[in-house]
């Protein structure tokens, strides 16, 4: 799977530490006290810098401020959570890291804020994918990526089990949150603009912004939001949080949160190996609609007006769902036209019915071989719906919006053509990280310069440079070796999947 393989290549090359001269120490003032980085590539960094704490399932709050400079050379550890290999990890996990070409107040540069990926499982702000060094040096912005809870720690919902704990299904959206807090009272003394701030996220990450959209401690924020592959459309409602909660804990053999609170960290991370009560395979983690931090769906029945204002970026790859399913993968070994329908009716999310599906992509695309119109049929009912609907919502209040779609197909694994996780070293430029698929060469560089300008120049006005999504026209920017903006690209497979109801997935 693209998504582990990538992450986990990517991770790996973490071990590598920066050399530092002691000439090479910039600092910069902020609430936590006097912080002092590194000097990289002619630009100031600052890892691990810690924005808040918390008790196990609690509300995160502030850090104390120290009187002693603080060293922040040195990543901060991640989340617990499988699959991140000698990574450090730990339940203190509430820090953030900087890149910016100068920690001076007066410059005023618009901020890029990134929430990583990984659904609300899993993942780090401390990927070699996710250094802001050229996004910083090429734009002249401020970046900044955003470690928080996940998984049992940042979203079990408790509340309905045991009073004490009536924040702990959106914990790790309050992480965000501080987050913002801080870098909107901080974030100047590295150079950045507090009042032009972009949040920008992949997969979960942007599920994690599309639902920040939504919440009411989070308004005034941020300034502009651009998700890619994430999209949250309807949250986690709190019936069927709770029976996560209970298999979690039947999983772990507690009956009570007092026990939960008893297990070390390990043995936390041990519960994501319950089955999920509703979908099977492993338990849902997500916001909740819990009302009190969220108290409506974020574009459920129509796009939240709390940020209706705020111009909005969405774009998907493709070919989504080959990030998901390698040729090894048992759904795609032995796929043949007896048993698409079959193996594929589960990976739609929806309840459509699959022969049928199966039988209009074959009268559309006649050419297609059995596993094209698996890839292309899951991507366009599971992978792409929900981003769909969150663009229209928003053409419907006549809103900004503005959409892209990726087709640069990977040069290095060409099976996966424009696969989910495609579109991270593009807008980073880190095409040359552990992990990267996107590869190095002359076609790779001019579509991160295009897609990375759109980036950049979407967190200095706003506008990436193409015309707004608006209906009927649905202009949808398309990264490719040349770009180019088409209107309603992928219609049919839109008009297809619009006759099923969606919800999103794990909701």
């Amino acid at each position: 799977m693209i998504g582990r393989r990538t992450f986990l290549g990517a991770v790996a090359g973490l071990a590598a530490a920066p050399v530092f001269a002691a000439s090479d120490r910039p600092q910069a003032k902020t609430s936590l006290g006097q912080v002092r980085g590194f000097t990289e590539g002619g630009l100031s960094v600052f890892r691990g810098i810690r924005y808040g704490s918390a008790e196990r399932f609690q509300s995160p709050v502030a850090p104390t401020p120290s009187r002693d400079v603080i060293d922040a050379r040195s990543y901060g550890p991640s989340c617990p959570q499988t699959g991140l290999g000698d990574l450090s990890k730990s339940e203190d996990c509430l820090y953030l890291n900087i890149w910016t070409p100068e920690a001076n107040a007066r410059a005023r540069r618009p901020v890029m804020v990134y929430f990583h990926g990984g659904a609300y499982s899993s993942g780090t702000a401390n990927s070699p994918l996710l250094d802001g060094r050229h996004l910083a040096a090429h734009g002249d912005v401020v970046v900044v990526t955003v470690g928080h809870r996940l998984n049992a720690f940042g979203y079990l919902y408790l509340a309905r089990l045991d009073p004490r704990f009536p924040d702990s299904g959106n914990a790790g959206q309050l992480d965000l949150i501080l987050a913002l807090r801080w870098i909107r009272d901080n974030i100047a003394a590295f150079g950045g603009d507090p009042g032009k701030v972009m949040v920008f996220g992949q997969s979960g990450g942007g599920a994690k912004i599309a639902t920040l959209m939504g919440t009411p401690a989070a308004a005034g924020l941020f300034h502009r939001a651009a998700t890619m592959s994430g999209q949250q459309v309807t949250a986690s409602g709190p019936l069927n949080a709770t029976r996560r909660a209970r298999a979690y804990m039947a999983r772990l053999r507690v009956e009570s949160v007092d026990a939960l609170l008893a297990l070390p960290a390990e043995r936390l991370v041990e519960g994501l190996e319950a089955t999920d009560p509703i979908l099977g395979g492993g338990v849902y983690f997500g916001p909740v609609l819990d009302m009190k931090w969220l108290t409506r769906h974020p574009f459920w029945p129509d796009a939240n007006p709390q940020s209706n204002a705020i111009p909005m970026m969405l774009g998907n790859t493709r070919d989504e769902t080959r990030g998901f399913y390698g040729p090894d993968h048992p759904k795609i070994v032995g796929l043949d036209w007896t048993n698409l329908a079959e193996r594929m009716a589960p990976e739609l999310r929806i309840d459509a019915h699959p022969e049928w599906v199966v039988a209009e992509y074959r009268r559309m695309f006649p050419e297609h071989r059995p596993e094209q119109v698996f890839f292309a049929a899951t991507t366009a009912g599971r992978s792409w719906r929900g981003q769909v609907i969150e663009a229209e919502e928003r053409a419907r209040a006549g809103v900004p919006g503005y959409v892209y779609q990726l087709d640069f197909a990977s040069p290095v694994e060409p099976w996966r053509g424009a696969a989910h996780m495609l579109d991270i070293p593009l807008v980073f430029g880190t095409l040359d990280a552990p992990g990267a698929i996107t590869g190095t060469g002359a076609g790779s560089r001019a579509v991160s310069a295009a897609v990375m300008g759109a980036f950049l120049a979407f967190a200095r006005t706003g506008d990436p440079g193409w015309r707004p999504y608006t209906l009927p026209e649905r202009a949808t920017r398309i990264f490719d070796a040349s770009p180019r903006t088409e209107n309603d690209p992928r219609r049919w497979q839109r008009e297809l999947f619009a006759r099923f109801p969606y919800i999103q997935p794990g909701t």
